[in-house]
């Protein structure tokens, strides 16, 4: 990315849009096999939208963007430009919803948002974002809870097995919630500084939008009923979150599966042996890249102009999970040179093409595993178990990560660990039920008899508690 003119905003150059494009084409296809279509609402909201629900209203209020002219005019009521769609969403969706044959609405987009930030990081907080959002109609409370769980393990295995993101799915508290919603799911991550991010948020919205702004329909008793909704989304943050569990102080380092180029080549100069040396490079990149260019995203780095250690050092720098060296050496000996990008060890392939091809599929899978596995180690080795809050501040002051501690479930408690501590309760944790689905039920739940972190009276809850970004 690059710093844009206006400030809190960045340009996503090309290499950085390419990360952005494979977590959309891997998210979207998900989306759509288990039944929702894309869909594009107006960027602008009217005021009078927002208004309608107070609450959400409040919650967007300080971060919203403004138009008050257009045209040379001033416009008869302000339009926020999109801090995120439920408002304008639902007042279509009112429209379209009559019968409960038109159940469910399974709508998501892909689009731009615009979140007035007074502290911005790039990627991670910025004024302007590129995201999906997702909005759902449903006829009961069990079908809106039921889609929200969905889709939060649509996310949680996309962050771990395309990302190699460790997460904790879980609940947020309702100091965390969404603006509007009933219940706030998230998936949770840390980051290798020891802070936590929320990597995606799935809402059950309850009836609440559907009230406002008056969303019904006639059900087969013939009674009159208002729909349960529900809204998820995750951003360009995850970019950011890319960066942050895999890098290292030589640049990125990026999992295969996300990698725009998966694979680079670089060729060892060598005048006599440059015709021999351009013929394995090109049957190496076609056994790769395989006949329909649908096998690893390889690339070929033959710039005259630059040393193979600048080249070295550029996708290094770039983060491509293996470099593939072919000089005349290799040549004569029938193999290619592999380096890792996440451990730098080198490893001789044969150059035959199924070999090299089996090889190099079998090596991007290893790294896959490596990444997800070392981000969950460090997770592991930074979740520590506190009884006081004496003791969540001496982990915030010192180790960092992950803190697993009993809560009360009182806003008070929560409110003086925070201030205490500058750590957040990040999430109450869910598990899969008998069913092997996430469920909601008992998030957090603690069994026995245990005293709250900051209050000391019996505990309900283990939350997980950090400081986050």
């Amino acid at each position: 990315m690059d710093y844009a003119p206006v400030k809190g905003c960045m340009v996503i150059r090309p290499y950085g849009y390419a990360i952005w494009e494979n977590i959309q084409a891997e998210l979207d296809p998900k989306f759509k096999a288990t039944g929702h279509r894309n869909a594009y609402f107006p960027l602008f909201i009217p005021e009078s939208f927002l208004r309608r629900e107070a609450e959400h209203f409040e919650g967007f209020t300080p971060q919203a963007a403004w138009v008050t002219r257009g045209g040379g005019e001033e416009l008869a009521e302000p339009l926020a430009v999109r801090p995120t769609s439920e408002a304008i969403i639902g007042s279509m969706y009112s429209k379209w919803i009559q019968s409960y044959r038109d159940l469910p609405v399974l709508i998501n987009q892909w689009c731009n948002v615009v979140r007035w930030e007074k502290a911005t990081r790039p990627f991670l907080r910025t004024s302007e974002f590129l995201w999906q959002e997702g909005h759902t109609c449903h006829r009961t409370e069990e079908e809106a809870e039921a889609e929200t769980l969905t889709i939060l393990e649509i996310y949680r295995e996309f962050a771990e097995d395309f990302l190699a993101i460790p997460v904790i799915p879980g609940l947020k508290t309702e100091s965390e919630r969404f603006a509007g919603a009933l219940r706030t799911y998230t998936i949770e991550a840390l980051m290798s500084d020891g802070k936590a991010l929320q990597a995606g948020t799935c809402h059950n919205l309850g009836q609440h939008f559907a009230k406002v702004f008056d969303i019904t329909f006639l059900d087969s008793d013939g009674q009159l009923k208002h729909v349960w909704q529900s809204s998820w989304g995750v951003s360009t943050r995850l970019i950011g979150a890319l960066v942050m569990v895999h890098g290292d102080d030589r640049g990125l380092v990026l999992p295969p599966r996300v990698a725009p180029v998966q694979v680079v080549i670089v060729p060892i100069p060598s005048e006599k042996e440059a015709e021999s040396i351009a013929a394995a490079v090109a049957s190496a990149r076609a056994a790769l890249a395989g006949p329909d260019g649908r096998g690893v995203r390889v690339e070929v780095d033959d710039r005259p102009e630059y040393t193979p250690g600048w080249k070295f050092n550029e996708w290094e720098m770039r983060g491509v999970p293996l470099r593939l060296e072919i000089g005349p050496r290799d040549v004569k000996a029938g193999q290619v040179v592999a380096v890792r990008r996440d451990t730098g060890e080198k490893l001789r392939l044969p150059a035959q093409t199924d070999a090299l091809s089996s090889s190099v599929t079998d090596l991007l899978e290893e790294i896959q595993r490596t990444l997800f596995e070392k981000a969950r180690a460090f997770r592991e080795e930074h979740t520590s178990e506190a009884s006081s809050v004496d003791e969540v501040q001496e982990v915030m002051e010192t180790k960092r990560g992950f803190v697993r501690a009993p809560w009360c479930g009182s806003a008070e408690c929560e409110a003086a660990v925070k201030e205490r501590t500058g750590a957040t309760i990040r999430c109450l944790p869910i598990a899969k039920d008998s069913s092997g689905r996430l469920s909601g039920e008992d998030a957090g739940s603690l069994v026995g008899e245990v005293d709250c972190v900051c209050c000391r009276q019996k505990a309900r809850y283990l939350a997980y508690f950090a400081r986050a970004y």
